[in-house]
């Protein structure tokens, strides 16, 4: 582990009293998917630190099964002494008692066939909420893409919000059908026709000022051959009665700014390009920010040349009138799969004397992303740097990328034998002749076609899916110290580029469509000898960030060495060290005086660990019930505080013993 300089230890303790507590988890409550709607994940609840943590204990459990819930990546919001939460496929709405966990009320959106199609079902991360004329109002988007506000208390729809949906089951009120706002033709029913493409949610939406912004999510894109598809537009409602307010066109037609970007009128019938990560909000100024994906398909894009805005960008837009302030794409052409995967993370940090405004967005190719959230300019130099062609025949990838010159990347990029396991010259060479097969090269290493003139299998690029950061560990952050803690991993992707028609035919894709001159065949990555992990550890890690400054302030291991590591009968008696369990952190959570995660022990057994926020020693650690997933979250409920873990299907609390 990397120590903490005493420059920057004072850096920390002089920054602590410059910051004012972010909205949205005041006096214990947890009102946004991210704690506030900054997206910190921080709150001041301070009950429980590194002297009694191992005190802590199961206070209760809220099992979904009768929601039929699975993946379980709901975040609950505790606001006004109630829990709420999302579960299962239906996305039900879940009331539920913060001491007890038992559920007040719940509330099931009717049934249609867009819903019985959609993808994503089960990823609904949360609700959002607001007070309109002195009342709480929950509202949720569904995966049939309705936008329902209901009444805090009763779970009852709102009256006067929406208007009253053409379906058998729906409220007479309470609920906004979006395709309506899309501008492509759907039935009520059905939905929008298939063979054009269909647009669904996988995160709730953000209220800001009176207005609910709302992203959405396409079908993905690793599992297409066909180029139609329809574009993620941002909508925005009246908080209050659900009117239509503005929408934000994502895929710039004739006339908007960024239209040059999309040649071959690919704008015209190609699509994607959804907000399907979260969103976060600068109250203050009105400024919702909007993290996107790559364009329709994920790693081909021959037949929509040019940098294709706005895919993989962040995107700021005044709340009010939908109007784009300032936009930055991350990645030109993207064919990496590199979609903007969380929330970006809103900080007031100190610069040379001066309070400044910033966002940070961290990324799959481990970087963080940081600029003035207000005007978008850079906080340091952006540089754009040559980077490889592609081989694949009708493809032309953008000559350049943006590097961030600081903060420096927070896992590795790109991979070469240098990157490899060395516990042993043995083990190392079998790792090498693993990967004969294989092109390995920089960060943004293209994919590779069948029958490529170099004789591989495939390029294999590094990180990849799911390598740096993904949505199962966003970052978190002090806003009183201006640290962000970045959870990553690292991994590399190879996919094989087949003829489109052949991906086609295996998909069994809607008559009518057009296929793309390639797509994917087929994805896998690449495991060492005897499974071990081919790259020298750590396999994953927590990285601390100064945004003050853009330093690194240290970074630990996630989690310990798996057993696989330890008993591999090639490394005893070896002194390994910490190599991390090999998976991000699920969840994390910054308090006053601790940064907590959910991670694993040598023999997988689920821990939750407290670690020391200005050097990243662990102080404490304590058995978990089960395996943790996205989104633990914190609060306080009639003086006693807990700590929520989503555990698969059910939601765990977890408080001191004995209170």
């Amino acid at each position: 582990m990397k120590k903490l300089t005493a420059v920057l230890a004072i850096t920390m303790l002089v920054s602590e009293l410059c910051f004012a507590q972010a909205p949205g988890t005041a006096n214990g409550e947890w009102h946004y998917l991210g704690g506030d709607s900054a997206h910190t994940r921080y709150s001041p609840a301070d009950e429980i630190d590194a002297d009694n943590f191992e005190d802590l204990e199961e206070a209760w459990v809220w099992d979904g099964a009768s929601f039929n819930a699975a993946s379980g990546r709901s975040t609950p919001s505790y606001i006004d002494g109630i829990l709420y939460t999302v579960a299962g496929p239906r996305r039900h709405v879940v009331a539920i008692d913060p001491s007890t966990g038992e559920t007040i009320w719940s509330y099931r959106e009717p049934n249609t066939a867009r819903y019985e199609y959609s993808m994503r079902k089960d990823y609904g991360k949360g609700i959002a909420y607001a007070e309109v004329d002195g009342k709480g109002v929950i509202y949720i988007v569904s995966p049939a893409f309705f936008l329902t506000a209901l009444d805090a208390k009763t779970g009852k729809p709102l009256e006067g919000f929406g208007q009253p949906v053409p379906v058998d089951g729906f409220p007479a009120t309470g609920v906004v059908d979006m395709l309506a706002d899309l501008g492509h033709e759907f039935d009520p029913y059905e939905g929008i026709d298939l063979e054009t493409g269909y647009i669904t949610s996988s995160s709730p939406p953000i209220v800001v000022n009176g207005v609910i912004v709302v992203g959405n999510s396409a079908e993905q894109g690793y599992n297409q051959s066909r180029i139609e598809n329809i574009p993620g537009d941002i909508l925005g409602y009246d908080a209050k009665t659900g009117a239509f307010l503005w929408k934000f066109n994502v895929l710039p037609g004739p006339g908007e700014f960024g239209h040059e970007t999309w040649e071959n009128d690919a704008w015209e019938w190609t699509g994607d390009i959804s907000s399907w990560a979260p969103l976060s909000a600068d109250q203050e100024r009105g400024i919702v920010y909007i993290p996107t994906n790559g364009a329709t398909v994920d790693f081909y894009g021959g037949f929509r040349p040019g940098d294709n805005l706005f895919s993989t960008s962040l995107i700021a837009l005044d709340v009010t009138t939908g109007e784009r302030v300032w936009h930055y794409q991350l990645v030109h052409h993207d064919i990496w799969n590199y979609d903007t995967p969380t929330a970006p993370v809103l900080l007031d940090v100190e610069m040379n004397g001066e309070t400044v405004p910033i966002v940070a967005q961290v990324t799959k190719q481990s970087f963080t992303y940081t600029f003035n959230r207000e005007t978008g300019e850079p906080i340091w130099p952006i540089e754009e740097r040559p980077v490889p062609a592609s081989r694949i025949p009708g493809e032309k990838l953008a000559a350049t990328q943006p590097f961030p010159t600081k903060p420096a990347p927070f896992d590795q990029q790109g991979l070469t034998e240098d990157d490899l396991m060395d516990f042993t010259p043995e083990l190392r060479q079998r790792t090498i002749e693993a990967l004969a097969d294989y092109e390995i090269g920089p960060l943004f290493q293209p994919p590779l076609h069948r029958d490529n003139d170099l004789g591989k299998k495939a390029s294999l690029w590094c990180p990849g899916d799911i390598g740096g950061v993904n949505i199962d560990g966003p970052a978190a952050a002090d806003p009183t110290t201006g640290v962000l803690y970045v959870t990553s991993r690292k991994h590399c992707t190879t996919r094989i580029i087949a003829p489109g028609a052949e991906r086609d035919a295996i998909l069994d894709a809607p008559t009518g469509t057009t296929i793309a001159d390639y797509a994917v065949l087929s994805g896998f990555g690449v495991r060492g000898p005897d499974g071990l992990n081919i790259f020298k550890p750590p396999y994953s890690r927590i990285t601390a960030i100064d945004m003050n400054t853009g330093e690194h302030l240290w970074w630990i291991p996630v989690g310990e060495t798996p057993d696989a590591v330890l008993n591999h009968p090639d490394l005893q008696g070896m002194d390994i060290p910490n190599t991390g369990y090999g998976l991000r952190v699920a969840q994390m959570t910054v308090t006053p005086n601790l940064l907590i995660y959910a991670g694993n022990v040598s023999d997988g057994t689920p821990t939750i660990f407290a670690v020391d926020k200005a050097t990243g020693e662990t102080l404490a650690q304590v058995e978990a019930p089960a395996d943790s997933n996205y989104g633990m979250m914190t609060y306080v409920h009639e003086g006693r505080q807990y700590i929520m873990l989503q555990t698969g299907p059910k939601l765990t609390a977890m408080a001191l013993a004995d209170y």
